[in-house]
């Protein structure tokens, strides 16, 4: 049995004030911190006795997050370049705003890009697979990743063993705060238990 928990970071200051999330390094907002409280309190009462290996994108929303989870587990998360956010390349640091008005390409499919410069579907899916790989090859039987809304949606069809193409018709897109809950049985086959809980985030 393995069981890995995902966790989209939480309220972000990029989610407050118009500007674009992706590579731009956001801090949490005070109100993000309280929801990452409220979510670790609420895990490690799911979790007692468990023994945790936590990882998390590099970027500093998701590691405030991992890091206020993190104490409740006496666990430091393992910091990951694969578990950044999309790289949408010239629109870093730019508005939404801004996006809207200067995009170059309507993404229709996982080979299309923004903008020249940035990541496709395709290129985020195999800059996780690695790291996917590894994780569900490991012994380690509780996973948390903390991790961002782009990257996660590409990590649930992995994990339900789709291919990247899958994506170019339906994916499960969560909400920031949203836990979720990833079960691998002693068969090997994969379970979605539960699908960006919301309710972690509330007192």
């Amino acid at each position: 049995m393995k069981t890995i928990i995902t966790i989209q970071h939480t309220q972000s200051i990029h989610h407050t004030n118009g500007m674009v999330g992706s590579w731009t390094d956001w801090d949490l907002s005070e109100t993000g911190k309280s929801q990452a409280e409220n979510i670790g309190r609420k895990l490690s009462n799911d979790l007692l006795e468990k023994s945790i290996v936590m990882y998390s994108s590099d970027l500093k929303r998701a590691v405030q997050t991992a890091e206020i989870v993190g104490k409740y587990f006496d666990c430091a998360p393992i910091l990951s370049y694969e578990l950044r956010e999309r790289n949408l390349g010239k629109c870093v640091g730019k508005s939404v705003q801004w996006l809207k008005e200067n995009m170059e390409c309507q993404e229709r499919t996982v080979d299309d890009r923004m903008f020249s410069d940035a990541e496709s579907r395709r290129d985020e899916w195999n800059r996780l697979y690695p790291f996917f790989q590894k994780i569900t090859n490991s012994p380690d039987e509780y996973i948390i990743i903390v991790s961002h809304g782009d990257l996660l949606s590409v990590f649930n069809a992995m994990w339900l063993g789709l291919d990247v193409e899958s994506i170019n018709k339906a994916e499960m897109f969560g909400l920031a705060g949203g836990v979720s809950f990833m079960i691998e049985n002693n068969d090997g086959k994969h379970f979605i238990k539960r699908l960006s809980d919301m309710s972690y985030i509330s007192e």
